[in-house]
């Protein structure tokens, strides 16, 4: 089994986190993913304050495992959502869209462990001199709103650069991928695009089918020209992005193009006009699981290939010197 300072900070079996996913991850997936061992995150980046505090006591009725809410510092109600975690005593937040460092106080005083995602080693390192937990650092392969490393530069960088321990994200969904990001350096892995086909997972039936059918040449990214890229499969809205982009259309007309987007294809299902976010590793994600599955599957076969590994270059020492 594998036992890193993640399991021992956030007082979880297995150093996997579900990502925060907006519109998607709710209570029961959280819930879901805890009691199986791992991180369940509820996301609070679409919620008002009141739907918030409702899902995490949801949450608290169907796992007394510790579980964590994503905060997207950049929302408008970012504070009165900081608030609701204050006042119902999560775990564990992670954030993104912005920088935490004012808030980690207060977070510290409730016991609260503060995860944000980074995408750079110098972010990495404020990070840790304002007193995160731990950070999660986020390659190009993951969907949804991604940066310009992918995890194979970025993990190793980040590590190199930080005392705490980095939890890698974007391109995971396979046991070999999670040994992969431990090689790196990593000591927990967050996964995604996976989790969306988990039989807890409540997001619409035509966005879930779409996961499972979809194969790895259908996931293409917009809004590069916007200097805020997403990865998600395509479909009408995509080639109506590029249409726009290539012809030199404002910033502004592609934005309001696409909001609303991913809700739109999360709770009402149109799969076409809406925004059906994923990682490039979509293609492997085929058949729906329980979150306990997926868990043990990825887990298990990490756990698999580091032993095989080190079977392999490290313990055949009776070899050396002999004539090939």
């Amino acid at each position: 089994m594998i036992k890193t300072r993640i399991c021992e900070i956030l007082g979880i079996e297995y150093p996997i986190l579900q990502g925060g996913m907006a519109w998607i991850a709710d209570a029961e997936l959280a819930a879901a993913v805890s009691n199986a061992g791992g991180l369940g995150i509820i996301a609070g980046g679409n919620r008002s304050a009141d739907e918030l505090r409702k899902e995490i006591r949801k949450c608290k009725e169907l796992t007394d495992k510790p579980f964590g809410v994503n905060i997207m510092l950049m929302m408008p109600n970012a504070e009165e959502i900081i608030e609701v975690c204050l006042e119902e005593g999560v775990s564990v937040v992670t954030t993104g869209a912005g920088n935490p460092g004012k808030y980690i106080p207060a977070f510290k005083e409730k016991g609260i462990k503060v995860i944000p995602v980074v995408a750079s080693d110098a972010l990495a390192k404020r990070m840790e001199r304002n007193g995160c937990d731990a950070v999660i650092a986020e390659g190009m392969e993951a969907g949804g709103h991604i940066g310009k490393l992918t995890t194979m530069v970025l993990i190793p960088s980040i590590v190199r650069a930080v005392n705490i321990p980095v939890i890698a994200a974007g391109g995971i969904a396979l046991g070999e991928q999670a040994a992969a990001a431990f090689v790196l350096g990593a000591e927990g892995i967050q996964v995604g695009t996976r989790f969306l086909a988990a039989k807890e997972c409540n997001v619409h039936p035509k966005y879930k089918e779409k996961i499972l059918k979809a194969r790895f040449n259908q996931v293409t990214v917009t809004g590069i020209t916007t200097g805020h890229p997403v990865r998600l499969i395509e479909n009408k809205l995509t080639r109506k992005f590029a249409e726009l982009e290539f012809s030199g259309a404002p910033k502004e007309e592609l934005e309001e193009l696409g909001r609303g987007r991913l809700r739109l294809a999360a709770e009402q299902g149109d799969v076409e006009w809406g925004s059906v976010m994923a990682g490039q590793v979509v293609g492997y994600v085929n058949k729906e699981e329980t979150a306990e599955e997926i868990i043990k599957d990825i887990m298990e076969g990490a756990g698999k290939v580091l032993r095989s590994l080190c079977q392999k270059f490290l313990e055949n020492k009776h070899d050396e010197g002999k004539p090939r």
